[in-house]
């Protein structure tokens, strides 16, 4: 029977009652430094929810905090769980759903990631405008729920336009170059060889990693906006003069840690500005 997410959710309720976050954020391989600038409301490990998929890698801590980070409400998981790691696939929708369930309406994933581009290397921050899952697996597979979303869906600007905008905008703000590109989910858990980087290149791909594409699938299932973010952490086998390795990953990740937590903060600031103008324009119409 596939995990539910509604078990998962209400135990939450009860670590934070009446706290409703707006923003769920994911951390990719050694990117949990920025789940110390939350404002803690309360923590919980992946293993004490019930009805929840568990991480097994180094460098994802399993945890799922609620707080607050740019003034805004957020639910953060430190650490992910990957297909690779041998879960049923359709187990990878219960933390967004969780999350949906919980008020979460926009969703923030970061990931480290090898680049197709010599311009473009360790210690580099990619916005991603696109996906390419070369992993043929999905989970939504299977009987659809129709409390979450429809059967059939829409992909197109699964990265939401605007949300880019505005990371762009911080971004150039903070002096922080920040690319722009096409991410392309491999299975994993081996590295990729030459042929295939080749493979992906002609298919348009700018950077490669082992993740993200589940997580955004089922947020655009169930109507969350979603904006991506690629740390750069090697150049792809056939480009990189290092054997790519899980301990390298982890180490070139802190290159550009400090950066990726200054934009994700005043990203989150802005958005909390955005978003309350925009209700405060919705109370004055409603009041016309």
């Amino acid at each position: 029977m596939p995990l539910d997410p509604h078990i998962g959710a209400e135990f939450l309720k009860t670590k934070a009652p009446g706290f409703s976050p707006k923003v769920g954020i994911i951390l990719g391989s050694g990117l949990g430094g920025l789940a110390d600038q939350i404002d803690e409301v309360a923590s919980v490990e992946f293993s004490e929810i019930p009805e929840f998929p568990q991480s097994s890698v180094e460098g994802h801590q399993g945890r799922l905090i609620l707080g607050r980070l740019g003034g805004m409400p957020i639910i953060c998981m430190q650490g992910r769980i990957h297909l690779y790691e041998g879960v049923d696939p359709q187990d990878l929708a219960v933390p967004i759903r969780v999350m949906k369930l919980i008020g979460v309406e926009f969703l923030l994933v970061t990931n480290a990631a090898g680049s197709f581009h010599e311009e473009v290397g360790p210690g580099s921050l990619m916005l991603i405008s696109d996906h390419i899952n070369f992993t043929s697996r999905n989970p939504l597979i299977g009987e659809n729920d129709d409390r979450f979303g429809p059967r059939f869906f829409s992909m197109e600007d699964a990265y939401d336009p605007t949300l880019r905008e505005h990371l762009k905008a911080v971004a150039k703000e903070l002096d922080i170059k920040l690319t722009e590109g096409v991410y392309l989910h491999y299975p994993g858990p081996n590295f990729e060889t030459p042929a295939e980087i080749r493979a992906f290149k002609t298919l348009g791909a700018d950077a490669v990693g082992m993740s993200t594409t589940p997580e955004v699938l089922v947020a655009r299932h169930c109507g969350m906006r979603v904006a991506g973010i690629s740390n750069i952490t090697n150049l792809v086998a056939g480009m990189s003069k290092t054997t790519l390795s899980h301990e390298q990953t982890l180490e070139c990740a802190k290159l550009a840690a400090s950066d990726l937590e200054k934009l994700v903060t005043i990203f989150l600031e802005t958005l909390k500005r955005e978003l309350l103008k925009a209700h405060l324009k919705e109370d004055s119409n409603g009041n016309n």
